[in-house]
């Protein structure tokens, strides 16, 4: 594509004194990148010494299970407020607001005394790395736009990355004795420092809106309506699906299909090493097919996959459906993310709103799926995310293109 000069179409943006060439918003979408993936390696890195902090703290898996629902209400909470944040200030100084102190309370995790302050420690967590995710969503929106380039699924398979990467250096970390707030010290200053680079290169995108505008209307009742709703309904459904991989996926492997611990370990990896392969090639396959019929083709592609992975006979068989769930759900937050940028009045709350819708996923999915696996075993209740798929597919006209 040429080194064309980007103005942008709306014009409540403040997006530069000088145009934006093509090259600048390269260079911000490599900042936003950088951005998505340090935002993953400091979740895998908290993720991969669970085993150390449970065993610090002597938790039972029900207390533990308690504690760690405050990320998600925590993120909950400050959703849905960071749209008002990025239109005020851009979503430059709300990413500086949210990450770097989320990179401080990475490390409070490893040396809370019990698990009542090491809830309340992941609820902050959850208050910054909430708003962290809504922000970096909003510039990323923001540069895409302006770009002409559905770049969203290149951001998300940095976050996908960045996630493995943490997750394997923490198991490195775990196996060479390094101690929990060392390795939470460390990881929390070099995500911090790669954060302030990265922000370098962001490009403004504050709004500019009249007095009598924001006044009037407060942000959700200003954008959510019928299509917004639909599009929080789809990333509310591929959280579920993608959650319930996360946390059931080891289980399923390991009790049901009967492989050893560490089958059902690189269950997990083979999914998330496929979601960020997809991640990858989405962008020319959401270009060429579009929006709408890419998140249409992941809700089927999603059903075989399930449908694979628990009945499919055969361990192979069962880890094909694994990729295959991975490659169906990969390619669809990123689609409706893109899709609420494109609201015309106030993208950046519409983006906090299905972000936020998206997110209730963490208080809904494990309670949903361990109640039914309680009454009908693991491999049937994961059956539930065949009607989350065939949803996604119905709904998936409302994500495409006005453009």
């Amino acid at each position: 594509m040429p080194d064309a000069t980007v103005t942008g179409e709306d014009p409540t943006v403040v997006v530069s004194e000088r145009p934006l060439t093509y090259r600048r918003l390269t260079r911000a979408a490599l900042g936003t990148a950088v951005v998505f993936a340090v935002s993953g390696v400091i979740l895998g890195t908290w993720v991969s010494r669970l085993p150390a902090t449970r065993d610090r703290l002597h938790a039972s898996p029900a207390e533990l299970g308690l504690a760690l629902l405050a990320p998600g209400v925590g993120s909950l909470v400050s959703m849905p407020l960071t749209g008002w944040v990025c239109r005020r200030f851009g979503s430059r100084t709300a990413v500086a607001l949210t990450a770097l102190p989320c990179c401080v309370v990475v490390f409070l995790l490893a040396i809370m005394p019990s698990l009542a302050t090491l809830a309340a420690a992941l609820f902050v967590w959850g208050l910054c790395f909430g708003a962290w995710d809504v922000s970096m969503n909003v510039q990323g929106s923001a540069v895409e736009q302006r770009a002409g380039r559905a770049w969203m699924p290149r951001y998300h398979a940095c976050w996908s990355v960045g996630g493995i990467v943490g997750a394997a250096l923490g198991g490195l970390a775990a196996r060479a004795g390094v101690p929990v707030p060392v390795h939470f010290g460390l990881t929390g200053a070099f995500v911090g420092a790669f954060v302030l680079g990265a922000l370098r290169l962001y490009i403004p995108d504050r709004e500019a809106e009249p007095p009598e505008k924001t006044s009037k209307r407060g942000a959700w009742s200003a954008v959510l309506n019928r299509r917004l709703a639909a599009i929080g309904l789809i990333t509310l459904c591929t959280m579920m699906i993608e959650g319930a991989a996360a946390d059931w996926l080891a289980l399923y492997l390991v009790d049901e299909r009967h492989t050893g611990p560490s089958v059902g370990a690189a269950g997990y990896a083979v999914f998330a090493g496929a979601m960020a392969a997809g991640r990858f090639a989405g962008t020319p396959i959401t270009e060429r097919l579009g929006r709408d019929r890419t998140v249409r083709a992941g809700g089927i592609v999603i059903v075989g996959g399930v449908l694979l992975t628990v009945l499919g006979p055969g361990t192979p068989l069962a880890f094909l459906g694994v990729v295959g769930w991975a490659l169906g759900v990969c390619l669809i937050f990123p689609s409706a993310i893109s899709a609420a940028g494109e609201t015309p009045d106030r993208p950046m709350d519409a983006i906090a709103a299905v972000s936020s819708i998206g997110y209730a996923a963490l208080l809904i999915g494990p309670p949903l799926i361990g109640v039914l696996a309680e009454h009908t075993g693991l491999g049937r209740a994961l059956l539930v995310l065949l009607v989350l798929g065939a949803a996604i597919g119905v709904l998936a006209p409302v994500v495409r293109s006005p453009r």
